[in-house]
């Protein structure tokens, strides 16, 4: 469940001295210090107008704050649901779930229920005492494949920890609009839009995210290519490839208005106009296994809704 969090007002002096989340959690006490925490540091926090990412900050009292978020609370609120789920893998430690397109992972406002959390309740009953049901990472309502998932809580702190310190490999397979002549790595930070506290953008913040791309296939106006996350900030991908001018086909909040080169057929430009997500595929995961401590990876391929809008523009160029 999520509860939309908009609140403003001047840190009391009393509180002089204190850190920064132990003072918003002693001024909203309905949300936990560990949330508002990682509210400050996903950049949801504003004091005197000034982004403040370090939970640790101290405050001087009298500082006008300003939070603004759609925050989870009360996740044992989550119900379990008999959802079909693509496993790929499971042992006793560890879950690898193919994520359809339609999928939100955790509830949400206008997502109360149907998501990946609600059928892993159901599948997994124990997973009520594992945070989030055991999800460690996230992957968007539209992006499709692999997703981890921590069956103990021992697992969860393994899973947890390796992302924190980037070890985990993640790959993606993804069309670009627009022809790449070569890959890249593009390293700038991201962090909240300033404006649309919904929206990621590249900005002058110290959460220093990096993206590697190469081609994997050219067309007449778009780009086959994998990328691999070196970070794993929220909406990497999309932000980036879209700071570079190559936003991802499909992208209802970062893609671009897309002209239509000469030439191309109606059969190809009916396809674009009907691909309604990111075409964003997690094709490849790889981890340290919780228990054995021996390195562990999956592949997988690309839904069938990108391998045909492949096809469909590798023909559209001869």
């Amino acid at each position: 469940m999520a509860d939309k969090l908009q609140s403003k007002g001047l840190i009391p002096n009393k509180f002089i001295g204190l850190r920064l989340d132990q003072a918003l959690a002693k001024i909203f006490p309905k949300y936990s210090r560990c949330q508002l925490a990682k509210l400050i540091k996903a950049e949801h926090v504003l004091i005197d107008n000034k982004i403040i990412n370090s939970p640790s900050s101290s405050v001087n009292g009298g500082e006008y704050v300003l939070i603004s978020a759609i925050i989870e609370v009360a996740d044992n609120k989550w119900k379990a649901e008999d959802i079909q789920l693509d496993i790929i893998h499971e042992d006793n430690e560890v879950m690898i779930i193919n994520k359809p397109a339609d999928m939100v992972v955790h509830p949400g406002i206008g997502h109360h229920n149907g998501t990946l959390a609600n059928a892993l309740l159901n599948y997994l009953p124990g997973s009520k005492i594992i945070p989030r049901s055991g999800i460690v990472h996230r992957l968007d309502k539209g992006t499709t494949g692999l997703l981890m998932i921590a069956k103990t809580l021992k697992a969860h702190d393994s899973l947890t920890l390796q992302l924190r310190e980037h070890t985990v490999l993640r790959e993606y397979q993804a069309i670009a609009i627009g022809v790449l002549i070569s890959g890249g790595t593009i390293k700038e930070p991201i962090g909240r839009h300033h404006f649309d506290r919904k929206r990621m953008t590249v900005t002058n913040s110290n959460r220093l995210s990096i993206t590697h791309y190469r081609v994997e296939q050219r067309f007449k106006a778009h780009t086959h290519i994998q990328c691999r996350l070196e970070t794993g900030r929220t909406h990497q991908i999309r932000v980036h490839m879209a700071h570079i001018a190559h936003p991802i086909l499909g992208d209802p909040v970062y893609g671009s208005r897309f002209k239509f080169p000469k030439g191309i057929t109606k059969k190809c430009r009916n396809a674009i106009k009907a691909f309604n997500r990111q075409a964003l595929h997690a094709s490849l995961l790889g981890f340290i296994h919780p228990k054995t401590r021996k390195k562990v990876f999956w592949k997988i391929d690309m839904p069938t809704d990108m391998r045909n809008m492949i096809n469909i523009l590798d023909k559209t160029q001869r």
